[in-house]
């Protein structure tokens, strides 16, 4: 029996490779739930393609060009609890969702028992305490689908190999601007910085990548995932054991290095296929394969350091995970709303990171135990951030 799945931000870049990940294996998989923002174009496409039960779009405004375009079979779920709710119904669902807005569904999926595979990292970023809490609902599963994390959750092994990993480390391509200077970098564009070197994303994940936040991002998502407070497929790793190391080629995706020195790493040449598919599949793998590097030809695997004082996003994220509680749910915030300004050409690239540490200077400790708490700091450093950028465009 096909195992049904559902696929949140649809028409993004994540979506339309589950899509293709589905389609290469239609016996296995069938799409019950597809859920996207704003393109009624793209997701009437994928109605016609996958035929799935429901949908869901969150620009609301559009559902009823939406609803007169689609067979009256499939069912729209509309309201402000509509992902939430899509995010209960397969038995599998991938979070492709950008941004905080994928929280309510991470924590729905988890909270019904169901496997998440999750790239959607700010929600489990910004509510790590709530999100542990929900993990441990009977049933639940949480599949990373960022490559670095279903890389670390290859190479895990058993639980008694677990307990001895020592250090983890998470591969970064450098982005477009690796071994550039602080003053190389004073008058980077948003072209510049949309031009990624080896991976097609979204506009706010190529940014982040390219002020390496997105890997901070991901240091945090690593500790949420993999160290404490213990989960059963957690290592109990703090943040000092988590480097990130800068690997241009991106065919290792991420390394773990146990006790007496051994490292184990995933490699595979850089397509979100193959870690959507592992999510997917979990225990087992897809018969297709996705990333397959060729090794009779010749390849170099280069790595060295970040410049961690020409891309300061990387230490405030390690600084924000240190403090936890609340602090990485306003980095998440302050990074979404800095970056959201550079792309509308408000701020210059170079000032994403000096929003960042101003907002973070604020933060006083609150805590992030519930959603509640979790959903008020979010907001409140939204508005500090909004201040901040408004007080630089003033002064400009």
């Amino acid at each position: 029996m096909a195992k049904t799945v559902g696929i949140l931000g649809s028409t993004g870049s994540i979506g339309t490779q589950t899509i293709d990940v589905v389609h290469s294996d239609p016996d296995s998989y069938r799409v019950v739930v597809l859920a996207a923002g704003s393109n009624v174009d793209q997701l009437v496409e994928q109605v016609e393609d996958v035929r799935p039960e429901f949908v869901t779009l969150a620009d609301e405004s559009k559902l009823d060009e939406l609803a007169s375009r689609i067979d009256s079979s499939v069912k729209i779920v509309s309201g402000p609890r509509a992902l939430a709710e899509v995010a209960e119904i397969a038995d599998v669902t991938i979070n492709g969702v950008v941004g905080f807005a994928g929280l309510p569904a991470t924590l729905a999926c988890l909270q019904a028992g169901k496997r998440l595979g999750l790239a959607n990292k700010e929600s489990l970023i910004a509510a790590g305490p709530v999100a542990q809490k929900a993990r441990r609902t009977q049933g639940a599963e949480l599949i990373p689908v960022d490559s670095e994390h279903a890389a670390i959750h290859q190479c895990l092994g058993t639980a008694e190999q677990r307990r001895s990993i020592s250090r983890l480390q998470i591969t970064a391509s450098g982005g477009p601007f690796r071994g550039k200077t602080i003053e190389e970098l004073a008058n980077v564009t948003v072209a510049d910085a949309l031009n990624h070197p080896t991976w097609s994303m979204g506009p706010k994940i190529t940014v982040d990548s390219s002020t390496l936040m997105n890997k901070g991002l991901e240091v945090i998502e690593a500790h949420e995932l993999f160290g404490a407070p213990a989960q059963e497929d957690q290592v109990g790793l703090g943040f000092d054991d988590i480097d990130v190391v800068v690997h241009p080629q991106s065919i290792v995706h991420s390394m773990v290095t146990f006790t007496d020195g051994s490292t184990i790493a995933q490699l595979s040449e850089p397509t979100m296929r193959l870690p959507i598919g592992y999510a997917l599949a979990f225990p087992t793998r897809l018969p297709h394969p996705f990333g397959a590097v060729d090794w009779a030809e010749a390849h170099r695997l280069d790595f060295e350091p970040p410049d961690r004082a020409a891309f300061p996003c990387l230490e405030l994220a390690f600084e924000a995970g240190r403090l936890g509680n609340c602090a990485p749910a306003w980095l998440s915030a302050a990074n979404e709303v800095a970056v959201e300004a550079f792309l509308d050409e408000r701020i210059r690239w170079s000032e994403i990171p000096q929003v960042i540490e101003m907002v973070m200077m604020s933060y006083e400790g609150s805590r992030a135990d519930t959603l509640e708490e979790v959903l008020a700091g979010d907001a409140q450093a939204r508005r500090l951030a909004e201040s901040v950028i408004r007080e630089k465009v003033t002064t400009c």
